[in-house]
């Protein structure tokens, strides 16, 4: 089985196939060019020959000879029709297989109908312009005799080479890809230098972010926020029994059922409802309105006007004992009281806020960063596709080259 040759470069590829093809391509490259011409000559006859008829019809249409005036303008007005539909025929410059097959389309087109007008419109001249007609017909029979050549050559000979033509072309096409694949590469890479050096400052400022939320007056705060959270569970805890008579005491208070509660009493048991911590650190030590409102609460349970049920009423009570009696919560509101002051300096201490400003001006220095960065990202992404698209491309262009060549004079080739 032969090996097939292997070429490294586009051009070497088209330096060797021009080489092997020459002697079948440049014959029929010449007489496309010869068939070419003499079309192009029998359609300047063909306007010429319309253009004499145009000028006869129109002295014959000045002289306004009535037997002769009407067919004069019917021969007029279809060589102004010739003339119009013959300009509108552009023979190509470079000559390939598509560009003469679409020539000989366009004349095929353009013949059929003025094939049409002759057969309709020169009976109707008769008997005045025979000569004028005559030598029309005999210039326009020896174009389509050129047309049929033309049309012969590029339907049964040009045809033969129409895939390695084809071929000649891939090529170039493939030079011009792997040129815009090289572009797109070093697009790439200017696109990451530019990305880099914002991904290493956005690292930077977020480290620094970092060492500012886990050091200092921040980590601190975040300390007191966490024992905060810790006393508000530990408070919710000790006076879990007394939710629900709280919020039946709020609402037999609020419908006017009596039990003496103040409108500040009543805001106070909302807030222990709601924000039991900040409901107790603003109370004075002892929580005195607490123990105002525990008080009235246990007249509450002891009339049975908030219908409990009886394990809820004996909680209640239980827990109503434990606070007022043994003052339960008294070192609770201490440890709360000593969290919400030392969190309040430490919001309020100019390291704070230093700090803070701190953070913002990095926080917002990352974020215009990586927008920037997601702007060079979004563009990185569309040249990466296209860079991949080319890359496919380059890979079919060349497989179907080597076909190509193969099917037309049987080498076997791969482009590396």
């Amino acid at each position: 089985m032969t090996e097939a040759t292997q070429f490294t470069s586009t051009a070497d590829v088209k330096h060797w196939l021009e080489n092997q093809t020459s002697p079948i391509l440049s014959p029929v490259h010449a007489q496309a060019k010869r068939l070419r011409d003499d079309m192009n000559l029998a359609i300047e006859a063909v306007g010429d020959v319309s253009q004499m008829l145009l000028d006869n019809s129109s002295r014959e249409i000045e002289r306004r000879n009535m037997k002769v005036y009407n067919r004069a303008r019917a021969l007029n007005k279809i060589s102004h029709l010739f003339l119009d539909r013959l300009k509108k025929l552009n023979a190509p410059e470079e000559i390939s297989y598509d560009t003469l097959s679409r020539y000989a389309q366009e004349i095929q087109k353009i013949y059929i109908v003025i094939d049409i007008d002759i057969k309709n419109w020169f009976p109707r001249i008769s008997p005045f312009f025979i000569m004028d007609r005559r030598k029309f017909l005999a210039i326009y029979d020896r174009s389509k005799q050129a047309y049929s050549t033309l049309n012969d050559f590029v339907t049964k000979e040009y045809i033969k080479t129409k895939t390695l033509e084809e071929a000649f072309q891939l090529i170039t096409e493939l030079q011009n890809v792997q040129q815009q694949l090289a572009t797109l590469g070093e697009e790439k890479e200017k696109i990451k230098e530019e990305r880099t050096p914002i991904e290493k400052e956005i690292a930077g400022l977020e480290q620094k972010i970092f060492e500012l939320k886990n050091g200092g007056p921040i980590d601190k705060l975040s300390a007191v926020n966490a024992e905060i959270e810790v006393l508000t569970s530990e408070l919710k805890n000790s006076i879990r029994h007394l939710q629900k008579p709280f919020i039946k005491m709020a609402a037999l208070a609020t419908s006017g059922g009596g039990g003496g509660v103040t409108p500040d009493e009543l805001s106070k048991v909302n807030q222990y409802l709601e924000k039991p911590f900040d409901a107790l650190i603003a109370e004075k030590t002892g929580y005195p309105m607490l123990k105002e409102i525990l008080e009235k609460l246990e007249g509450l349970l002891a009339e049975d006007k908030l219908k409990l049920k009886s394990d809820k009423a004996r909680k209640a009570e239980q827990s109503i004992n434990e606070i007022l009696k043994q003052d339960s919560l008294a070192k609770l509101q201490i440890r709360c009281m000593e969290m919400a002051t030392t969190k309040e300096q430490l919001l309020s201490s100019p390291l704070m806020e230093e700090v803070t400003q701190n953070l913002s001006a990095c926080q917002a220095q990352v974020d215009q960063l990586k927008a920037r960065k997601t702007s060079i990202e979004t563009h990185e992404a569309v040249k990466e596709n296209a860079y991949r698209e080319a890359a496919d491309k380059i890979n079919n262009l060349k497989r179907t080259i080597e076909k190509d060549i193969y099917s037309s004079i049987e080498e076997k080739i791969q482009i590396l």
